[in-house]
């Protein structure tokens, strides 16, 4: 029977390269959906080469953690700007017999990291040091992450869910024009960091349909799907890193990359109305906000006929405006620091939080509760949900931070790292790039973890899982995800349409209110100005990829409509 699976995966693997991977065409060439529903098993992932190598995973026989083991290094492959294995993650599992666990693999700072290591000798942070560059380089998480969610869950052998990621780089990709644009914008950062910014620098601009042929980091794919985790933390992939960190000036050595293990931590478990939802705790920040939110809105007077009215959007903006200042105070590495998790999540406090909410002004952030946190991603993070055959469903947030992390290509290896340094607080008290304030519990310690605001999330229904949903966004992650489960599990918008809704975002400092521009009406703004709301339209607000399951079992797919974002299933 094994033969016989594996046999049926080789040749669909074959099929998926003969159509995708050596034909180059005048025309757009994947066939993106949207929305799909199917009885058996469901992927939606950010590239469609992605989502299908999941897909093919599940038909061949592997569970929702093999496909998201397959996607994860597919998307580092097919999605540079964020699919990494140069970066970290959360990854939230739950079967259909309601077992779940959570998986960090979240990245750490090296030993070498100190407290002050981005300020000048008079104590001001360094422009762009930590973010672009070797010294911003936080000690990879993704392949330990893997081995480590394949090791407790997997069934199929671990080189197979390798594979198709090798032969897509190998042979090469098309560029989607989302991706011919992202390259082009990076281009003199590229440039800037690395000896050789190939092969993510041609001598020409990058147009839609380019091939991108990554062969560098075909090699070190194949080390790893041969030698697992001493196929990247050491051994060749390891020297090539390290000679690469002594070149430019960055601080990871032998003993961080022998030092570093994912760690598997208990859910967040918390309730909206009658549904279960289950969350990341600390270090992500997402789970315990999530939870706050969906708490804090369960009183509030909203008009469910109309959910982009005025009143609607100025409750949730106040809510928001709450929640953030709570987890400004509170959050970080919870081995480092104490996290207060069961007060957050009360629901007496939670509830006393919002009864200062006015209906006819906003609460100006200077009047909320302040605290100090740090919490700065940029939208380039991307999510993932899997739902296979037997139940078992799988939500995985990704990230090397900023587009292109760091801009380090680790030469002779092929892959970009992260810059998720950037990510703790390099001086409490001053606003990062993304106007938020850092603090002493999200301080550079050697061996921490950074705070995150990454949010995979399952929604239960009377023991079945009913909603699988995430999304990129940095700050923003958690609001988008607050409003898809509002929308679809008290409002009943169908998934679909939920994920496709304009979305605004409040995060209490700065005082702004952030809506998708040219979504919403102008009167909605006017008047949401009106009530005392500084209000700044700016770019899509998160990509969001969600499974809905029916009572019957079907599971329906929505991939967002913002980006090139692909939803299939059997």
């Amino acid at each position: 029977m094994i033969n016989i699976l594996i046999s049926k995966y080789n040749v669909l693997i074959i099929l998926l390269f003969i159509a995708t991977g050596c034909i180059h065409t005048s025309q757009e060439p994947y066939a993106i959906e949207k929305t799909a529903t199917a009885p058996s098993a469901m992927v939606v992932t950010a590239h469609p080469l992605a989502t299908k190598i999941g897909v093919q995973i599940l038909e061949a026989g592997g569970n929702a953690v093999d496909a998201a083991i397959a996607v994860q290094f597919a998307l580092a492959v097919v999605y540079p700007v964020a699919g990494n294995i140069g970066g970290g993650g959360f990854m939230l599992i739950r079967q259909s017999n309601g077992e779940a666990m959570a998986l960090d693999y979240r990245e750490k700072a090296p030993v070498a990291a100190s407290r002050d290591m981005y300020l000048d000798s008079a104590g001001q942070i360094i422009d762009g040091l930590s973010t672009l560059g070797h010294r911003s380089n936080g000690v990879p998480g993704t392949v330990d992450g893997m081995i480590t969610a394949h090791e407790r869950y997997g069934s199929m052998a671990f080189r197979d869910l390798v594979e198709p990621s090798i032969a897509l780089a190998r042979n090469g990709i098309l560029l989607t024009s989302n991706e011919a644009e992202e390259l082009n914008l990076a281009r003199s950062a590229l440039v800037s960091v690395n000896q050789s910014a190939a092969p993510f620098v041609q001598s020409e601009a990058w147009q839609t349909d380019d091939l991108l042929v990554q062969s560098d980091l075909a090699h070190t794919l194949e080390r790893i799907a041969n030698a697992c985790r001493d196929g990247f933390y050491r051994g060749e992939t390891a020297r090539l890193l390290i000679e690469d960190q002594q070149s430019g000036g960055g601080i990871i050595t032998q003993q961080d990359l022998d030092d570093y293990h994912a760690v598997w931590r208990n859910p967040l478990r918390g309730w909206f109305r009658d549904h279960e939802v289950l969350s990341m705790p600390p270090p992500s920040s997402g789970g315990i906000a999530l939870m706050q939110l969906l708490e804090g809105i369960e009183d509030q007077p909203l008009d469910s006929t109309d959910v982009l009215s005025v009143s609607t959007i100025h409750r949730m903006a106040e809510i928001m405006r709450r929640v953030y200042a709570d987890r400004a105070a509170y959050l970080g590495d919870p081995d480092h620091v104490e996290v207060p998790v069961d007060h957050l999540l009360d629901s007496l406090y939670i509830r006393s939080r919002m009864q200062t909410i006015r209906t006819d002004s906003v609460t100006p952030s200077g009047q909320v509760q302040e605290g100090n946190w740090d919490m700065h991603e940029s939208d380039q993070t991307t999510h993932f949900s899997i739902v296979d055959k037997q139940g078992m469903a799988v939500s995985v947030t990704t990230t090397l931070n900023l587009e292109f992390g760091s801009k380090v290509i680790v030469q002779g290896a092929g892959f970009i790292m992260n810059n998720e340094m950037d990510d703790f607080s390099a001086k409490p008290g001053v606003p990062n790039s993304f106007g938020l304030i850092g603090s002493t519990a999200n301080a550079i310690a050697p061996g921490k973890r950074m705070l995150s605001s990454m949010t995979p999330t399952m929604v239960v229904d009377h023991g079945q899982t009913r909603l699988v949903v995430g999304s990129p966004g940095g700050s923003k992650i958690i609001t988008t995800v607050f409003q898809i489960i509002f929308h679809s599990m008290e409002l009943g918008i169908p998934l679909t349409d939920a994920v496709a809704l304009p979305r605004m975002h409040h995060q209490w400092r700065p005082d702004t209110l952030f809506v998708e521009a040219d979504r919403f009406h102008p009167d909605t703004l006017m008047r949401l100005r009106a009530l005392g709301h500084h209000v700044i339209e700016r770019s899509p607000i998160g990509r969001v990829d969600a499974i809905w399951i029916e009572a019957n079992g079907d599971r329906t797919g929505a991939a967002d409509p913002r980006g090139d974002d692909h939803a299939a299933g059997y």
